[in-house]
């Protein structure tokens, strides 16, 4: 078995930008250098990746096992039961998503305790439930409550087994993994995010990490600066109303300091699909005034070349329009959120035109 390592599902089904289909493949050793070679070096293209695909710098090399029947196991950490569960389905393999749409009866979901972790007892009615008895159910349970150990000592979000295989002489082999950790860990989890591949995630999601900025990226044109979730899920909702694309979500918090606002806007200038960007602040606990100040230091720092409106409202707007106005910086200034994402798209809009057609653009 050659497995494409890369930070997405489906691979099975996915494709590689050199056209060579499918991330898994079955091969006879003296076909497995070749089929590797197409493979290596090559973006994989799958439902979770985007157009873009992810790169394919390493395979799992892994005996080929025929396996009798193929399960789904997996530890989640779920907001409804308040703690982890395990979800379980004698139906692994390739098409769980389409099990689970289908025929969620088919999925057990077992809530574990937090404060009592996974007992004995709560072990062998899953590996029941999975079709486990005697030598086999012992065995079952025994990794069960290794891979409990492992989802809490390893904090965990997600420890995924798909499939679980059972072959021909009754072994449960553990095929492939799916691992998600809690970001909140890295400092209890030096060493597992030492072998983090920054060539497989969103070079602007970990910059923004580093700076506790909660950013994600998208496929739009339209830069984001919001301060709130809710405000930033807001404004995306308009930018889309008004027939714009946004490039990201990106939330500085309630209390984002100068440096935090310039490296936000970092991220914006150098991302080349950013046509222009809206700031979006609503001074509440952050007010208007301490925003602007930052945002004017964090222009004439970068050198913002990108067409931008910014639209504040709240405590001390009066005192951050001043600022503004006195500040000689170039941008779009308004207190009516429509209004703003209004601009932001028609200004995207015109600059990606204008970039298509070779001409420059001045806004100001």
């Amino acid at each position: 078995m050659l497995k494409a390592q890369v930070l997405a599902g489906g691979r099975g089904k996915g494709a590689f930008t050199n056209g060579f289909q499918g991330g898994v493949h079955v091969v006879p050793v003296n076909k497995a250098a070749e089929v590797a070679g197409k493979m290596l070096g090559q973006n994989l293209v799958t439902k979770q990746t985007g157009k873009k695909g992810k790169p394919c710098n390493s395979l799992y090399v892994v005996e080929k096992f025929a396996l009798e029947r193929e399960l789904y196991l997996a530890y989640l950490l779920d907001r409804n039961h308040g703690g982890p569960v395990i979800v379980s389905s004698t139906e692994g393999g390739m098409d769980i998503e389409e099990v689970a749409a289908t025929r969620p009866d088919k999925i057990l979901t077992t809530p574990v305790p937090i404060r009592t972790g996974l007992t004995k007892e709560t072990a062998q009615t899953v590996a029941s439930s999975l079709g486990f008895q005697g030598k086999q159910s012992e065995a079952m349970v025994d990794i069960l409550i290794h891979l409990y150990t492992c989802f809490i000592k390893s904090d965990l979000l997600q420890l995924e087994i798909n499939p679980l295989g059972v072959v021909s002489d009754g072994r449960i082999i553990v095929c492939d993994a799916k691992l998600n950790f809690d970001d909140n860990s890295t400092h209890r989890q030096a060493a597992i995010y030492s072998q983090r591949d920054p060539l497989q995630e969103n070079k602007y999601e970990i910059l923004a990490q580093k700076f506790d900025l909660s950013y994600i990226g998208m496929d739009g044109t339209i830069g984001c600066l919001v301060n709130g979730a809710g405000l930033a899920m807001a404004t995306m909702d308009l930018i889309k109303l008004f027939g714009g694309s946004p490039a990201n979500f990106l939330d500085v918090g309630g209390g984002a300091k100068e440096n935090q606002i310039v490296e936000a806007l970092r991220i914006l200038q150098e991302n080349p699909r950013v046509e222009s960007i809206l700031i979006n602040i609503f001074g509440g606990i952050m007010r208007c005034d301490v925003i602007a100040a930052g945002l004017i230091a964090a222009i004439r720092k970068l050198g913002l070349n990108k067409p931008l409106v910014t639209r504040l409202k709240g405590t001390n707007l009066a005192e951050a329009m001043e600022l503004i106005k006195n500040s000689g910086i170039r941008c779009i200034v308004t207190t009516d959120m429509e209004e703003a994402a209004k601009k932001a798209v028609v200004m995207s809009t015109v600059s990606t035109m204008a970039k298509e057609a070779g001409l420059n653009v001045n806004f100001f």
